[in-house]
């Protein structure tokens, strides 16, 4: 790692950082996303005798992304020659650009505050951290959706982050699109979703890595995880009892409709069904991630083995076949759902693979809503033997 210089002038106050701070010997001082709320605070920082620095090579990318824009300005070479780059800048982008977001970045800064929180700045950092992915959700849920059902397929590292991000916006678009709850409950939902495991964290990463079978002790540490967690929120500066008890209660396995509820019990049993859908998706070592159609259905029926209202709102804003998800045409087509359709079963996809075998050399769009292009099966993600490109795939969505 090379680190740059930052001088403290031009670190923003009471924004997200746009990089990660660090001293002169690489020590992390606040991670990207971190909002120092004053300038006591930032003095307080230096004065424990450390200089600010930053990776040259997150330095690097943001200055050859503005030399991209000053080309597209048609500025003169000279002009260009003298461009300078500064923290200041990096802040402008990040507050006033509409830009997709680095969704593998979102998932580092959950991992890192839910395995290592400290409590001097759990609260700021997750506040930070549910602000910015529900406003990606609320900006463009397709694609929300989309990257974190990939990743959620795709990835074994920061299992657990991923498990928590996943179930905090399919629980969200629930909550605000169909189920219509206030905003100040649909906040404490995500701020549960996040933090519901945070107390089985590591040990959550580390059994999707697992090939034998659960010991005793990890049994017993997963079935009171949600006690421990509760816990261990309150020791985080955590005050808000919902939040705390909804926690408490995250597993429960309580059938029935959310009406008479409690805000508590509601918010527990939406997260609970949300964690039965999120938990099928993600890969493991010792199995394959199961078809979204598969986990749609799990959540869908309760224990009774009837409809469950909250696990019926995540099916409805989510679609049958949700964003990310594979599946096969009536043309032998097989595509990936890049946005949800007028209704549950009728998305839009995006052909990879035409009917023939062949992979396609660009993603042909289909509207599964006319019959010569509907959906006759889910595909399972081994299956479909192309790589794709995150980050291209979301600019189509």
């Amino acid at each position: 790692m090379k680190l740059v210089s930052v001088n403290p002038d031009l670190i923003p106050l009471n924004l997200p950082l746009p990089f990660a701070l660090r001293s002169a010997d690489g020590a992390l001082l606040a991670q990207k996303g971190y909002v120092i709320s004053s300038a006591a605070e930032l003095e307080h920082l230096l004065g424990l005798g450390v200089s600010l620095n930053i990776d040259e090579s997150d330095h690097q990318r943001e200055y050859v992304g503005k030399l991209h824009a000053l080309l597209r300005k048609e500025l003169s070479l000279g002009e260009i020659a003298n461009t300078r780059i500064t923290a200041g800048d990096l802040t402008k982008k990040v507050v006033t650009e509409n830009a997709a977001p680095d969704w593998l970045d979102l998932l580092e800064r959950a991992n890192s505050l839910l395995r290592d929180p400290q409590k001097a700045s759990f609260l700021k950092l997750l506040d930070a951290l549910q602000r910015d992915v529900s406003r990606q959700a609320q900006r463009n849920p397709d694609a929300t959706l989309f990257a974190l059902m990939y990743l959620s397929a795709t990835e074994l590292r920061s299992y657990s982050a991923m498990h928590a991000l996943l179930v905090c916006v399919a629980a969200e678009l629930a909550a605000r699109q169909v189920l219509n709850w206030p905003p100040e409950m649909v906040d404490t939902l995500g701020k549960v979703a996040l933090t519901m495991n945070i107390s089985m964290t590591a040990m959550q990463d580390d059994l999707a890595l697992q090939t034998t079978p659960l010991t005793a002790t990890q049994r017993h540490l997963i079935e009171v995880h949600a006690a421990f967690s509760a816990e261990s929120l309150k020791d985080l500066g955590v005050t808000d009892t919902v939040w705390l008890e909804s926690v408490f209660h995250h597993l429960d396995k309580s059938p029935g409709p959310l009406a008479p509820r409690t805000p508590t019990s509601r918010i527990a049993r939406l997260i609970q069904r949300a964690n039965v859908f999120a938990a099928m998706l993600a890969p493991r070592a010792s199995r394959e991630p199961l078809q979204p159609g598969v986990a749609m259905q799990a959540c869908y029926f309760d224990e009774n083995r009837e409809v469950d209202e909250a696990g019926a709102s995540l099916i409805k804003v989510l679609g049958i076949y949700a964003p990310g998800s594979y599946v096969r045409l009536a043309t032998q087509e097989v595509a990936v759902v890049v946005r949800r359709g007028p209704n549950t079963t009728t998305p839009r996809v995006a052909v990879l693979v035409n009917r023939h075998g062949m992979a396609t050399a660009e993603p042909m769009f289909r509207d599964t809503s006319q019959k010569e292009f509907r959906i006759v099966a889910t595909v399972p993600h081994r299956d479909v033997k192309v790589n794709l490109s995150l980050e291209r795939m979301l600019s189509m969505v």
